[in-house]
């Protein structure tokens, strides 16, 4: 499940630097802030998991 997290992180933070930098992809600005969402909340899912 890390590994995962740590993935979904990265394709994240590339696909939002690609859409930041580059205006005919804007489509991947939004795509990378799913990504980093759903890569917190993976990291936030398995932090509560171990707490308990």
């Amino acid at each position: 499940m890390p590994a995962l997290a740590i993935i979904l992180l990265i394709i994240g933070l590339v696909l939002l630097a690609l859409g930041i930098f580059v205006e005919a992809v804007k489509f991947l600005l939004w795509i990378g802030i799913v990504v980093l969402v759903l890569a917190v909340i993976a990291w936030l899912m398995r932090f509560i998991k171990r707490q308990v």
